[in-house]
This record gives structure tokens, sequence and C-alpha cells, in this order.
């Protein structure tokens, strides 16, 4: 990992969580974001015991400018 990473997997997860609004009611579609110094974590609600995933803010941004563009549609399309 670079020197950002480290960082990032070396900060506490002693922040809020945010839940996205178009998770659904009964919590099954629950991904959640907490800011983190440098970064985001995203993790599962619904698998406390997995460890969340880390993103610097350039990483999660260009996630984010993907989304928004439409380029992950196909995963959800049926």
């Amino acid at each position: 990992m670079n020197s950002d990473k480290d960082q990032l997997y070396a900060e506490l997860l002693d922040g809020d969580w945010v839940k996205s609004s178009f998770s659904n009611g009964s919590g099954n579609d629950c991904v959640q974001l907490m800011a983190l110094n440098g970064g985001v974590a995203m993790a599962d609600s619904k698998a406390p015991d997995l460890p969340p995933h880390r993103y610097t803010r350039s990483e999660f941004a260009a996630f984010i400018a993907g989304v928004k563009a439409g380029e992950f549609d196909r995963f959800i399309e049926e």
C-alpha cells in the first residue's frame, strides 16, 4: 500500500456512519460511509464483522464521477 492508504487504514473508525437514503427500509441494501481524515470508509451494515473498505478522496471522487456518468449502470440492469 502507499502512504495515503496506510494512513487511511490507520485511522480509527470512531466517526458517524451515514447510511444511503436509497437503502431500503428493511436494511437489506445498506451502504454506509464514514468520513476519514483524507478519505472515506465504506461498509455494509449487514456484515458488521467484515472490515470496511477505505478510499482516498481522489479514489472516491473518481468512483462518484463514474456513477454519475452511468459507467456502472450495467451492474444493476436486469
